[in-house]
C-alpha cells in the first residue's frame, strides 16, 4: 500500500522523541492519522488550503490534542507557518498530491467530470478564479496552452475551438455540457482510448485554477530547505507534470555541485540530499485493482543528509 510505503520511508527520521512531521495535504486527515498513530512521540502539523477539509480532518483529529495543529494555508506557504509555529527544522515532510476524494465526490464542487456540477474546481472556494471564468474568459491561444501544458492534451486546439465557439452562445456553467462539447470535438479515435475524453481537459483546469504546478515549484525547495539533517521528505504525484518537478528537485539535491577535476571536494559542493527510491515507485497492481485512482500514484522519496553552507 503506498500509504503504507510513504510511512516506512518516513520512518527513520520520526522515532526521536520531540519528532516534527508536516502533512502538506491534509485533505480528510487519513495520512495525518496514520503517522499519529505509527509514531506516537510524534508532533504533526497539517496543512490544507480547504477549509472545509480542515473541518471534517479536525474532527477526525480531535482525540490527538495538541499533538496535531491543523493550519489553513497553500503548501507553499509552508515556510512562514513552521515560523509562525516556532519550528524552523522539522524531521519529515509528506505530499499527496491527490485531489482528496471528498473534492472529487462533493457534486456541487465540479472537480469530477462523472456528474453535472457548477464548473468552480477551487480548493479555497474563497478566493481565486473558477473554471467556469478560465473556460469563459480565456483568450484562445491562453485556453491551448492550459490544456496542453497542464493537461498534456493532444486534442487540445480542436477542443478550445469548439469551446470558444459554444461559450459565445451561451457562457460555461456547468460540467456536463463541457463533457458533452468535448466528445463532440473529438475525432473517433481520440475517444476509443484512455478512459473519459474530458478527463485530461479537467486536469488542466484543476490545475489551472489552482496555480498547483506553480505553487508545487516554490513548496518542494522549500520543503527541502525545512528538514533537519537526518530529516525525510515523501512525496506522492498523480500526473507526470509533478512528478518530473519532484524528481528534478530531488535530483539536484543529490548532486555534487563541485567543479570538474578538484582533488578534495569541499563540504559546500557536496550532495545535500540523499534518494531514497529508485526512480519512482508505483503502486501494485492488488492496491490498483482496490483503489483505481491509485493507478497514476508515484512515490519518490529523499533524506536530508548535511546542512548547507553558507559562504
Amino acid at each position: 500500500m503506498m500509504l503504507q510505503r510513504c510511512l516506512d520511508l518516513l520512518a527513520p527520521a520520526l522515532q526521536e522523541p520531540g519528532a516534527v512531521v508536516v502533512d502538506c495535504t491534509l485533505g480528510l486527515g487519513g495520512h495525518s492519522q496514520a503517522m499519529l498513530d505509527a509514531f506516537p512521540e510524534v508532533s504533526l502539523i497539517a496543512l490544507d488550503r480547504d477549509p472545509q477539509a480542515l473541518k471534517l480532518a479536525g474532527e477526525r483529529l480531535a482525540d490527538y490534542g495538541d499533538r496535531a495543529t491543523l493550519v489553513h494555508a497553500v503548501y507553499d506557504e509552508l515556510p512562514d507557518v513552521l515560523d509562525r509555529l516556532g519550528r524552523p527544522r522539522v524531521q519529515g515532510v509528506l505530499f499527496d498530491l491527490g485531489v482528496s476524494s471528498m473534492q472529487l465526490d462533493e457534486a456541487d464542487r465540479g472537480f469530477a467530470y462523472a456528474q453535472d456540477a457548477p464548473l468552480d474546481m477551487r480548493m479555497d472556494q474563497s478566493t481565486g478564479v473558477s473554471a467556469a471564468e478560465v473556460l469563459n474568459t480565456y483568450p484562445p491561444g491562453e485556453l491551448v496552452r492550459v490544456l496542453r501544458s497542464y493537461g498534456e492534451e493532444k486534442q487540445a486546439r480542436r477542443i478550445v475551438e469548439a469551446v470558444v465557439r459554444e461559450r459565445q452562445k451561451e457562457p460555461f456553467r456547468n460540467s456536463a455540457r463541457l463533457v458533452e462539447v468535448i466528445r463532440e470535438a473529438l475525432p473517433q479515435a481520440a475517444k476509443r482510448t484512455g478512459g473519459n475524453p474530458a478527463k485530461r481537459t479537467f486536469q488542466a483546469l484543476r490545475i489551472e485554477v489552482n496555480g498547483e504546478l506553480a505553487v508545487l515549484e516554490r513548496a518542494v525547495p522549500a520543503a527541502v530547505d525545512a528538514l533537519a539533517v537526518g530529516g525525510r521528505i515523501a512525496v506522492l504525484s498523480y500526473h507526470s507534470l509533478e512528478d518530473r518537478l519532484v524528481k528534478q528537485v530531488f535530483a539536484a539535491g543529490a548532486a555534487s555541485t563541485a567543479p570538474p577535476g578538484l582533488p578534495v571536494v569541499p563540504e559546500r559542493y557536496l550532495p545535500r540530499l540523499r534518494l531514497l527510491t529508485r526512480g519512482a515507485e508505483l503502486p501494485s497492481e492488488e492496491e490498483v485493482a482496490r483503489n483505481r485512482r491509485a493507478a497514476p500514484a508515484r512515490l519518490r522519496g529523499a533524506e536530508r543528509v548535511r546542512e548547507v553552507v553558507k559562504e
